[in-house]
C-alpha cells in the first residue's frame, strides 16, 4: 500500500534556542514519510543560521503565504496564536507541539511527536472548531479597518486597555444595538471560549469550555466593584466606544497591539471562520486544566 503524501507549514517560536533536538526529530519523523515540509521564514532562518540545522528540501514562505494539509506550530500557547493568525480561513488543522510546559492549545510533548504524526498519517484524530472575533476600527463613520498594522481576527481575545500611566479609560458597551453599560476601567477584555483560560482568567472572568457558544465581556481594574464579568452569545455584535484623558488607547488583539485614537469605534463579532485544532484520541479538556491550574494539589506545605 502506497501511503498518501502530506504537506505540513510549520510555525515556530524562535526565542528556545535549546530546543533543537525536539525540531530535529519532528522534521526526521517528516522526512521519513517523504512529506512536503514548508517553513516559516523568520523560523526557517532561526533553525539555519541559529541552531545551524539542515534543511535541506524544506520550502520556505512568509505570513499566510502558504497552503498545506497541517500546520504545525512549534512553542507555546502563544506560538500557537501566532500560526492561528496566519491560518486564518484556510480550514487547515493545527497542532501544537508544546516545547515548554503543557499548553490549553499546545498540548502535544516533544515526546509525542512520532506517535502525533502516525496518527495524522493513520487519520486517527479529530477536530475541534474553535471560535474566532472579528474586529472593526470605525471612525468618522468610515471602517478603517484596512489601514490599522495587525491581523484583525483573534482566536483568544480582544483587550481595550488604557495606555502606559494614564488614567482609566472610559468604555461605552451595546451589545445588538442595546446599551449595556459604561465602563470605567484600566481596560475591557472580550474573550471566546479558547481565551478564557489566558487574559480574562487573570481578571476574574469566567472559564468556558471550548465548545460553549459564547463570549465574555471581563473589566480590567473597574472603578466600580459592582461591574462583574457577562457572558453572552456569540452571535451578537458588541460595539465600543472609548474616552480617554490623553485621547487615544491600546488594543490588544491576541497580544498584537494597535494604538487608537479617542473617537474610534470598535465593532466585534464573531469571524466567518474557525481555527481548527488537531486533538488526540484521549485527550481531554478537564485534563489540561487540572493540570494547568494545579486543581487539587495540596498547597498547605
Amino acid at each position: 500500500m502506497i501511503e498518501r503524501k502530506l504537506k505540513f507549514a510549520i510555525f515556530g517560536n524562535i526565542y528556545q534556542t535549546k530546543k533543537s533536538v525536539s525540531i530535529q526529530k519532528i522534521l526526521s519523523c517528516l522526512s521519513e514519510r517523504k512529506a512536503d515540509v514548508m517553513v516559516e521564514k523568520e523560523f526557517y532562518d532561526f533553525l539555519s543560521d541559529t541552531q545551524r540545522i539542515s534543511l535541506g528540501g524544506v520550502e520556505v514562505f512568509r505570513g499566510a503565504d502558504f497552503d498545506s494539509d497541517f500546520v504545525i506550530s512549534m512553542g507555546g500557547d502563544g506560538t500557537f496564536l501566532k500560526s492561528a493568525a496566519f491560518v486564518g480561513g484556510k480550514d487547515i488543522p493545527i497542532i501544537g507541539v508544546n516545547m515548554g510546559r503543557l499548553g490549553f492549545l499546545a498540548d502535544v510533548s516533544p515526546a509525542e511527536i512520532e506517535h502525533c504524526i502516525d496518527m495524522l498519517y493513520n487519520d486517527d484524530y479529530s477536530v475541534e472548531d474553535r471560535t474566532v472575533i472579528q474586529l472593526s476600527f470605525v471612525s468618522g463613520g468610515k471602517d478603517t479597518t484596512g489601514e490599522t498594522s495587525t491581523i484583525p481576527f483573534a482566536l483568544n481575545d480582544v483587550a481595550v486597555l488604557k495606555r502606559d500611566n494614564a488614567s482609566m479609560i472610559t468604555i461605552r458597551a451595546t451589545i445588538n444595538g442595546e446599551y449595556l453599560t459604561t465602563y470605567q476601567a484600566d481596560g475591557l477584555i472580550i474573550s471566546t471560549p479558547t481565551g478564557s483560560t489566558a487574559y480574562s482568567l487573570s481578571n476574574g472572568g469566567p472559564i468556558l469550555v471550548p465548545a460553549s457558544r459564547v463570549l465574555t465581556l471581563t473589566p480590567v481594574a473597574p472603578h466600580s466593584m459592582n461591574i462583574r464579568p457577562i457572558v453572552i452569545s456569540d452571535n451578537s455584535e458588541i460595539a465600543l466606544t472609548v474616552e480617554s484623558r490623553n485621547h487615544n488607547f491600546l488594543v490588544a488583539i491576541d497580544g498584537r497591539s494597535e494604538k487608537c485614537a479617542e473617537g474610534t469605534q470598535l465593532i466585534l463579532r464573531k469571524a466567518p471562520y474557525k481555527i481548527k485544532v488537531v486533538k488526540r484520541p484521549g485527550s481531554s479538556y478537564f485534563h489540561t486544566l487540572r493540570e494547568k491550574l494545579m486543581w487539587g494539589l495540596d498547597v498547605r506545605g
